[in-house]
């Protein structure tokens, strides 16, 4: 149990950040009318920000192309 929670942690974390579901939640939020059109273009130029951020970062710091 402990190997496939540790896989499972691995790869969920890989694949779908904090940032990705706080997107995903605006998007079904907005899909059921509990958001504005406005406040969803906001949280998803967060998004999309922050990723570009950090991208920037992880080549700073390792310097040219960096993949996972």
């Amino acid at each position: 149990m402990a190997r496939v929670k540790a896989f499972l942690d691995k790869y969920v974390e890989k694949f779908i950040s904090r940032k990705f579901l706080a997107w995903g939640v605006a998007t079904y939020l907005i899909a059921t009318g509990s958001l504005t059109s406005d406040n969803w273009v906001a949280v998803t130029l967060t998004y999309i920000g922050s990723e570009a951020l950090v991208d920037l970062a992880v080549r700073w710091k390792h310097g040219g192309n960096h993949h996972n």
